[in-house]
């Protein structure tokens, strides 16, 4: 079955406030995914 770009969930990056949307790599773990990128995630680690 695919999927259409439309049709996939999306949430906002915490650092850039861009939204997202799903990706394959994250199909374990999406509801622990914060960012949108290694860069924001990186960002946010260097703020804290």
């Amino acid at each position: 079955m695919a999927h259409h770009k439309t049709t996939l969930p999306e949430k906002t990056c915490l650092v850039c406030n861009r939204p997202f949307a799903w990706r394959k790599k994250w199909a374990r773990d999406w509801e622990q995914v914060k960012y949108c990128s290694e860069r924001c995630a990186k960002q946010k680690k260097a703020k804290s």
